[in-house]
């Protein structure tokens, strides 16, 4: 049964039209191939699909550089001709931006300004005024971070030193921490040297003890050694 002809138009389905161009690409790389083998043809294929994927294929014992160059001196062409005359325009062009470039530097310190005119030399004037003025702005700027940075770092070092002075102030009014005017007693006071340390207990009237002790002094000391 005889195939019936396809009409050669764009496949409008994607997947489709993927799997058509894998098979039919690997048919012609056979083919190519074939003729490598068969007529020692030297044979170059460079495909790209719709995705801009790359396959080539290329005879064995050569390879695409050499297929070019004899491309070239078979057909007396250079294809690299107008590819190196435009890069050597752009070059041109970037030297001549570069060296504008340099001579604008040179005249912003002073230099190269005997071949400009009143006009030029206003206008020089008028740019590195407004240059100064934006370099006078951010430095004005950076001064008054750095400044309300050092305002920060002072209001929280006074108030560290506040408390500190609030803390020296309670230690003045109880030296040694062990007076408690809440509890039965009413004064500790503790007395250290070298020796053994002595403490003087103050007992409130009302205490249990000091009425079975029979009155006295309301002041008993006993040393204890350290």
């Amino acid at each position: 049964m005889a195939r019936g002809k396809i009409q050669i138009k764009l496949i409008e389905n994607s997947t489709n039209r993927q799997v058509t161009y894998s098979k039919r690409r690997n048919g012609l790389f056979k083919k190519a191939n074939e003729l490598t083998v068969l007529c020692d043809a030297r044979v170059s294929i460079i495909m790209f699909s719709s995705t801009g994927k790359l396959h080539e294929f290329i005879s064995p014992s050569t390879s695409t550089k050499q297929i070019i160059d004899q491309y070239q001196r078979t057909l007396g062409i250079d294809i690299w001709n107008t590819h190196f005359e435009k890069m050597q325009e752009q070059l041109k062009h970037l030297k001549e931006v570069n060296r504008n470039l340099r001579k604008q530097i040179r005249q912003r310190m002073g230099d190269c300004l005997n071949d400009l005119s009143i006009k030029d030399l206003r206008g020089l004037e008028q740019e590195m005024e407004s240059s100064a003025k934006l370099v006078r702005e951010r430095k004005y700027r950076v001064f008054s971070n750095q400044i309300e940075t050092f305002r920060k770092k002072m209001r929280n070092e006074e108030g560290i030193h506040k408390n500190l002075l609030h803390e020296l102030d309670a230690i003045k009014e109880d030296p040694y921490g062990l007076v408690d005017n809440g509890g039965d007693y009413d004064t500790l006071i503790g007395y250290q040297n070298r020796g053994p340390r002595v403490f003087a207990l103050s007992l409130q009237p009302n205490h249990p003890n000091l009425h079975s002790a029979g009155g006295g002094s309301d002041l008993t000391t006993y040393p204890l050694l350290h």
